[in-house]
């Protein structure tokens, strides 16, 4: 029944892919970020989904799906029906129905099928991402079907996949727990955005994503696989405020795929520090010791603002834009002394902040 969400790349399957919630009444939600670039037309379309208190009846139980789309416009649409939502425990495998001629339960459809009966909803796999959604005060839509054949997980190729916080994220310390499921990935299929049908092969993909019980106080985060004349070439990094246990925390990482090969920058293993202005720039260097990454962000776009869940349910409380610039530089360490090993530039780099208390630059201690 599930044939496409068997990932052909066994190793690429990341820790955390499956579903986390234990089927408790504890306050909980999962999320997952689907990215599309198109860099022919310097634009990209990323999708949110979420689920909050899926054992139902609470406050803030129910889902959604986001999409931030070209030039950053924005459309959304909330399922309140928590029985609608589907997701697999062993794969990554989600979905969630809103209006459909369907009397079974939700899972997995064929996407010929899926395109067929669900005219409101979504379904995401490793290798698919497929939905339809609608916003009715404006009529605004888009529609979507393509397939993904991952290149890069969370760590060297064809070696078993790491997770993204570190073994410590197998155990409710820290919370939210964050997964990069596919730093890198090629998707070919096509976009339906207001009209306007945008048609893509081997296009760079990229795909997260977060739950817990817990919500962060204040994150930032920059994600880019669409590099000028660097195609295999991957960048994931960011830092925020999370709880453990029962103090907070301020961590932040840099991840890079490059040239088959993963370099990884975290507490446990390097020195990471960060200056991120309330909108605008943002500057990361990190160092362990073998090699050390410098990376600065910057946007005079305003920024799209997006929905996140928090105590108080989804909220607006975080801002992006996809149409970012990046400039990258990774140095080899030898004898104290720095070898550029990789320059790279960006014009569609993913970069947000989320979270309160942007008043001032962040600095790291």
């Amino acid at each position: 029944m599930l044939d496409l969400v068997k990932n052909p790349f066994d190793t690429t399957q990341t820790p955390h892919s499956g579903y986390h919630w234990d089927g408790s009444n504890r306050r909980f939600f999962e999320g997952w970020y689907y990215r599309v670039t198109l860099p022919w037309e310097g634009q990209s379309f990323a999708f949110m989904y979420s689920i909050e208190d899926p054992i139902g009846g609470k406050p803030h139980s129910g889902g959604a799906a986001q999409i931030l789309g070209p030039d950053d416009e924005y459309l959304c649409r909330t399922f309140p029906e928590v029985s609608k939502f589907w997701a697999r425990q062993d794969v990554l495998a989600l979905g969630h129905w809103g209006k459909t001629d369907l009397n079974i339960q939700p899972r997995y459809l064929q996407p010929a099928e899926f395109e067929l009966h669900v005219k409101q909803g979504y379904q995401a796999t490793a290798t698919l991402n497929q939905g339809e959604i609608s916003d009715p005060g404006t009529g605004k839509y888009c529609r979507w079907q393509y397939q993904i054949q991952p290149v890069y997980g969370w760590g060297n190729q064809n070696s078993v996949q790491q997770s993204t916080a570190g073994w410590l994220s197998f155990l409710q310390i820290f919370e939210p727990g964050w997964q990069i499921l596919m730093a890198h990935g090629l998707a070919s299929g096509w976009i339906d955005w207001n009209g306007k049908r945008y048609e893509f092969t081997n296009a760079p993909a990229y795909s997260e994503k977060n739950w817990g019980g817990a919500f962060p106080k204040k994150w930032f985060w920059a994600n880019c696989n669409s590099f000028l004349d660097e195609p295999d070439l991957a960048l994931t990094a960011g830092g925020g405020k999370r709880g453990v246990l029962w103090w907070m925390e301020s961590v932040a990482m840099v991840g890079l795929h490059y040239q088959g090969k993963f370099y990884e920058f975290v507490p446990w293993n390097s020195q990471v520090r960060w200056n991120i202005e309330p909108w605008g720039r943002w500057q990361m260097q990190a160092r362990n010791s073998h090699y050390e990454v410098e990376l600065l962000g910057t946007t005079h776009l305003p920024g799209t603002p997006l929905r996140a869940p928090t105590e108080n349910g989804l909220m607006f409380c975080c801002r992006d834009t996809l149409q970012g610039q990046l400039n990258l530089e990774l140095r080899e360490l030898s004898n104290g002394q720095g070898k550029i090993i990789l320059k790279a530039h960006s014009y569609v780099c993913g970069l947000e902040i989320g979270g309160g208390a942007w008043n001032n630059c962040w600095q790291s201690g």
